[in-house]
């Protein structure tokens, strides 16, 4: 097997830093493709927390002006992730969340910010680190889009290049006036380039650009060419069709593992639930719900936000209430929303339990503890927690949209589909349909024998990287193939 050389360029890489699912899929994917001889470098920016984590990196490139102020290149480790950091101060050392400040407004700068890291991804793609030239460079989301532009502009022989998409909703949006000051030519300002209604856009140039566009699920990819999901992009990838296609992501199932998990109570496996009963205890008494083993308990994990259907959650409480079931909510986002659960629990103690933010901890312990695990989303381009929640023997009740209709079986099409039933599957997006799946689980749940077998077949189900890692190698190593 010939090896391939892939620079990967993204804004958070687990567990370095983390907001959201983009940093598992870059902390994940580089070490699940090494057994399919793909070397991938990821390339991140410097922020506070990753410099305490690669203090002795080896520093490779010095500029005394870099966008504005002294930057350096280093080279290290870190839990088997090779990182090249892009340490540029007065770019990125700054306190919090990579992308806001303390208010929670972004970055005035933001255009710049990650401008710098895509010129050093081309920079690398061209050959800037000797020892490591790559065949492709592949970006993550708008904060690397102008990776796959810059090496177009260059205008120079270049590595292959890759854009995925993790979610369409983030798309980089920036006045024009920008563009000179990153370095990019002014004859991009088009149309056909990389003007967006009058600004730019650096997801758009990414799109525009790149040789292949991924996204992270095969209904996602269909459900933004259309001009609701493409969210302004969606001419554009019909446009681009033949070279987009989805590749559902996976999760560290080293890291979630119910039968050596250090943050729950009880570890288990998958041929003795027993201690998920166990599990369900603590997570009641965490949360202040009342002690109960035969009351349906619903775990949330989720960012509060429309995107999320989290609304739609609110308004079917009542049936929670009336099917006698229980709701522990993780969670931050939409200050409304957060104002409205915790009413909602003060409202009705020992039925509706509400944590404001997010605990890693306390998130393992949700999987392992709840009955079943709620996601509503109105669009959700993979997600990551009902993969979690099939590992440890959550059962799903999920909408049918992007990778959730994708990776769970619903209970009512298990026998049409071939393939065991894992869930629950509701459409439309709305709180009656909700409603309706919630009476159906909890039906469900109150047949033991059924039950038991949704669990079961959940925790059968292949969640790791390994097939969608080689998905990803063959497409890597199909693009090298093509430039040969």
């Amino acid at each position: 097997m010939t090896p391939v050389r892939v620079l990967a360029v993204a804004s958070e890489v687990y567990p370095i830093v983390k907001t959201g699912g983009l940093a598992d899929v870059a902390g994940a994917l580089p070490i699940a493709l090494k057994t399919h001889g793909v070397e991938m470098r990821t390339l991140m920016p410097g922020y506070p927390d990753v410099m305490r984590l690669v203090s002795g990196a080896a520093e490779i490139r010095t500029w005394p002006d870099y966008f504005g102020g002294p930057g350096r290149l280093l080279a290290g480790f870190h839990e088997g992730l090779d990182l090249f950091v892009l340490d540029v101060p007065h770019l990125y050392a700054r306190p919090g969340n990579p992308y806001v400040t303390t208010e929670g407004v972004d970055w005035p700068d933001n255009g710049v910010r990650f401008a710098a890291l895509s010129r050093v991804a081309a920079d690398i793609g061209h050959g800037l680190v000797p020892a490591f030239v790559p065949d492709v460079v592949h970006a993550h989301d708008w904060q690397a889009g102008l990776a796959p532009a810059y090496l177009h502009y260059d205008n120079r022989p270049r590595p292959a290049t890759v854009m995925t998409i993790h979610n369409m909703a983030y798309q980089g949006k920036f006045a024009p006036e920008l563009i000179g000051s990153i370095g990019l030519p002014w004859h991009s300002f088009n149309v056909n380039e990389l003007e967006y209604f009058g600004g730019i856009s650096f997801l758009k140039a990414g799109l525009q650009f790149a040789d292949r566009i991924t996204t992270v699920s095969p209904t996602y990819a269909r459900e933004i060419q259309s001009d609701e999901g493409g969210m302004g992009l969606g001419g554009l990838l019909r446009a681009r069709a033949s070279v987009l296609s989805g590749i559902l992501n996976g999760i560290d199932i080293a890291v979630w593992n119910p039968e050596e998990d250090p943050h729950i109570a009880y570890r288990y496996g998958a041929e003795d639930l027993t201690f998920r009963a166990a599990n369900k205890a603590v997570l009641q008494q965490q949360f202040n719900l009342d002690s109960s083993d035969e009351a349906p308990l619903l775990g949330v994990i989720s960012r509060l936000s429309w995107q999320k259907g989290l609304d739609l959650l609110l308004e079917a409480i009542p049936t929670i209430l009336r099917e006698g079931m229980q709701l522990a909510l993780l969670g931050s986002g939409d200050r409304d929303l957060q104002e409205r659960y915790q009413a909602a629990a003060r409202a009705n103690p020992g039925r509706i339990g509400v944590v404001i933010g997010y605990d890693e901890i306390l998130a393992h312990l949700l999987q392992a503890g709840s009955d079943a695990l709620i996601v509503p989303s109105r669009f959700e381009p993979c997600g990551l927690t009902q993969l979690c929640a099939l590992r440890y023997g959550a059962v799903p009740i999920v909408s049918r949209v992007g990778g959730l209709e994708d990776t769970i079986v619903d209970i009512g099409e298990a026998d049409a589909s071939g393939r065991d039933a894992t869930g629950f599957k509701f459409a439309p997006v709305t709180a009656e349909a909700l409603a309706g799946s919630l009476r159906k689980a909890n039906a469900a749940f109150h047949d033991k024998p059924a039950w038991r077998r949704l669990q079961r077949n959940g925790l059968a189900t292949d969640v790791s990287w390994r097939k969608r890692a080689g998905d990803y190698a063959a497409l890597y190593r199909g693009l090298v193939a093509a430039r040969a």
